[in-house]
């Protein structure tokens, strides 16, 4: 039982050690590794922020609608979608360029963009659009016009219309629509009332005309086209608006979409049309540019009244250049390994590897280092006793040695031998020891026995 007991305590002895060497040895490439890691996370920052805000519009409006919509799947991310109301889109750049949201929805035309905006400013893509909507009641063109119908702006000269909230970036647009007739604002009668009340009043008669930009998912545009003496102006040079700016868009409002059975609108309607993008601040987190450009693919890719399925989002038709993480969310497919893990861990290994990478051809040389310096370590704690015992053995060389001395401190040294653990792998190098010490007490013995002889001789 002493035997066993006595082994087990030998090999804990011995494993501790063997743990204590091991980092010892390597415990500064481990300390190195981890803070070359923390330094990269700390630089790269891998892991979003769990919330973000995001500028939408009006209470009701198809902004306020699509805002809700994307609140589901970064949900899932643990990403908490925090709606910011506003005018519309003019008031949404301004949240952006004060830094005051992180993403909004933003129409084509809204203001001009500035040399500051394409630095600081990234799309996530084009994703939808919304036509120019000019609603005008019947009774106001035969009072007006003296004709049922619309063809052209320059007729709306004298017309009270209302042309939206500086804050919703419809008077710009429609201003330069105005300009590019040879009119301005100066020669109709103009004013700027909310969407709501502003059809209100033109319901009531106080307004003759409306002008809108919003999607057809807009519920005041969806009741006006259904509205009685309330008729929708064709722009039947739509092509050539699409020609003369950028940000608009010829299109059709088929005959019978909005109603099939009452043939609602009774023709094809050619209207206008801003494209809107999801804009995002160049420093907002990729992680959060990559998951809100994914969950567009889901909200605007059905078919519309203006577009086929799979038309929206898309990188062809945003005023600023698309971020990488829109142009590969919307172009190419779900990276594979977001196919079989959870978010926030692809994400991490796809923002970390190049730097893992980087890491482990740094440390693979080095590592290298830490068998012989291990090797080192443990060989010390035998090769360490080698000079005191070539000390002693200079003593005994030296004329008239005080021999007890000697053998006293070779019998100390064999006690503290006696003590020493090491792997198996080294045990010869102790056993050697061990050997070299009773030799040069041997050889000390001999010495005595040799010197009492002559002194008997004599």
């Amino acid at each position: 039982m002493r035997q066993k007991a006595y082994g087990l305590r030998q090999t804990l002895i011995t494993l501790v050690l063997n743990i204590r060497d091991a980092l010892v040895s390597g415990g500064p490439l481990v300390i190195l590794a981890v803070a070359l890691i923390v330094g990269a996370y700390w630089w790269l920052k891998p892991n979003p922020p769990s919330q973000v805000k995001l500028a939408t519009g009006p209470a009701q409006s198809a902004y306020a609608s699509f805002g809700e919509q994307y609140r589901t799947p970064l949900a899932r991310n643990k990403i908490r979608v925090d709606l910011v109301g506003s005018e519309g889109s003019f008031d949404n750049l301004q949240l952006l360029r004060e830094g005051k949201v992180d993403l909004a929805f933003v129409q084509g035309g809204t203001a001009d963009l500035t040399e500051d905006d394409l630095d600081s400013l990234t799309s996530l893509g084009a994703l939808f659009v919304e036509p120019v909507w000019l609603f005008y009641r019947s009774d106001a063109a035969q009072r007006l016009t003296k004709r049922a119908h619309l063809s052209n702006l320059t007729q709306l000269a004298g017309w009270r219309v209302n042309v939206g909230t500086a804050g919703s970036g419809v008077p710009n647009l429609f201003n330069q629509l105005l300009e590019a007739n040879r009119l301005n604002l100066a020669q109709l009668r103009v004013s700027h009332l909310a969407e709501t009340p502003a059809t209100v009043a033109f319901l009531d008669g106080k307004i003759d005309a409306l002008v809108l930009v919003s999607a057809p998912e807009s519920p005041m545009v969806q009741m006006l086209l259904k509205t009685p003496g309330v008729q929708l102006m064709d722009f039947p040079q739509n092509e050539a608006y699409g020609r003369k700016f950028r940000f608009l868009s010829p299109v059709t409002l088929p005959r019978g979409i909005v109603d099939l059975a009452a043939n609602v609108p009774p023709q094809n309607v050619h209207l206008l049309a801003s494209t809107t993008s999801l804009l995002a601040r160049d420093d907002t987190h990729p992680a959060i540019k990559q998951l809100f450009a994914q969950a567009s693919q889901g909200i605007h890719s059905q078919a519309g009244w203006f577009n086929r399925a799979r038309d929206f989002p898309n990188t062809r038709s945003s005023e600023l250049a698309v971020a990488p993480e829109g142009v590969r969310a919307i172009n190419e497919p779900a990276p594979l390994l977001q196919r079989y893990l959870p978010f926030w861990l692809a994400n991490l290994v796809e923002r970390m590897w190049l730097v893992l990478g980087v890491l482990l051809a740094f440390m693979l040389p080095l590592s290298r280092v830490v068998p012989p310096l291990y090797q080192f370590r443990v060989r010390s704690r035998v090769f360490k006793w080698y000079g005191q015992l070539r000390a002693i053995e200079h003593e005994m060389e030296q004329p008239e040695p005080d021999r007890a001395s000697i053998q006293a401190e070779l019998l100390a040294l064999s006690r503290k031998v006696e003590k020493i653990t090491v792997p198996l792998s080294y045990a010869d190098e102790l056993y050697a020891l061990r050997s070299h010490i009773h030799w040069v007490l041997q050889k000390l013995e001999q010495q005595g026995a040799g010197t009492d002889a002559g002194i008997q001789a004599e």
